[in-house]
């Protein structure tokens, strides 16, 4: 693996980015989106625009809360570091008759003029970015004073916690990436986008996603989810049956099914504030 730090000791942000890219450009991550649409539809509600306002959803992935916001008639824009993402984003838009700016990007540099926005979105998205003071502070660059700022992010608990220290505990991420569990609380988030915002209100969320059986929703992860894919390869052969074996039992933790298939509970920090 890479060296990710500087001789200061500093992240080296440019190569966490880089693997960032590369994690979240293998697989079929739109596979795993859709089981938490209704995570991008409560962000879209909650910062609830209105038509013909301008909204951004950042690191959008396959574009779900991008493409709930083009429902409402608003002017979307979606950007992500992953060019397939953007390009199944793109099918997706195309395939509702709907008009989103899709666009191959860096949350942490966003190419938009200050103040361009009147919603600035993120659902389990820039949560993700190494820079998170960087990140943070294009969040509210881009959003006009009175604009809104809406985010979903998985917490330090519950099955967020759980899930990602399933692989953590097998595959460590590289050196000097920040945790990105920091977004799901609500200090991080004050610390994070407190400065030139106002009234930041946090609440827990909850929704489910569904699978044929546990063992299924391990498999699709283990195919589609690049985090997964990324542990599975440097766990290698060996060690692959106790990641799987890891990632199950976070499944049946939360799974509320009791006829075999799995209904997984998943909750999440959903936070809203205003550009002040």
């Amino acid at each position: 693996m890479a060296n990710t730090t500087t001789t200061t000791d500093r992240p080296d942000f440019k190569a966490l980015t880089e693997a960032g890219r590369a994690v979240w450009s293998s697989g079929d991550f739109n596979a795993i989106a859709r089981q938490v649409m209704a995570a991008a539809e409560d962000v879209v509600q909650a910062a609830d625009p209105r038509p013909g306002q301008a909204v951004l959803d950042v690191a959008c992935g396959s574009g779900n809360a991008a493409l709930v916001a083009a429902r409402r008639y608003c002017a979307v824009s979606g950007i992500d570091i992953a060019p397939n993402l953007v390009e199944r984003a793109r099918a997706r838009a195309a395939a509702e008759g709907v008009e989103v700016d899709f666009r191959e990007g860096d949350a942490q540099a966003l190419p938009y003029p200050d103040a361009h926005f009147d919603v600035v979105v993120s659902v389990f998205g820039v949560m993700f970015a190494p820079d998170q003071a960087r990140a943070a502070s294009e969040l509210r660059r881009v959003c006009r004073p009175g604009g809104r700022i809406a985010l979903a992010n998985w917490m330090p608990e519950a099955f967020g916690a759980d899930f990602f220290g399933a692989h953590a505990r097998h595959a460590p991420p590289p050196p000097g990436t920040p945790s990105p569990l920091r977004w799901g609380t609500a200090e991080g988030l004050t610390e994070l986008v407190g400065s030139g915002v106002r009234d930041i209100a946090t609440r827990r969320r909850s929704i489910h996603a569904y699978y044929r059986s546990v063992e299924d929703g391990v498999e699709l992860f283990a195919r589609c989810f690049g985090p997964t894919i990324r542990a599975l390869n440097v766990v290698g052969p060996d060690g692959a049956e106790a990641l799987r074996r890891d990632i199950a039992a976070v499944f049946e933790r939360y799974n509320r099914a009791d006829d075999g298939t799995a209904v997984v509970e998943t909750e999440y920090l959903r936070a809203t504030a205003t550009r002040a």
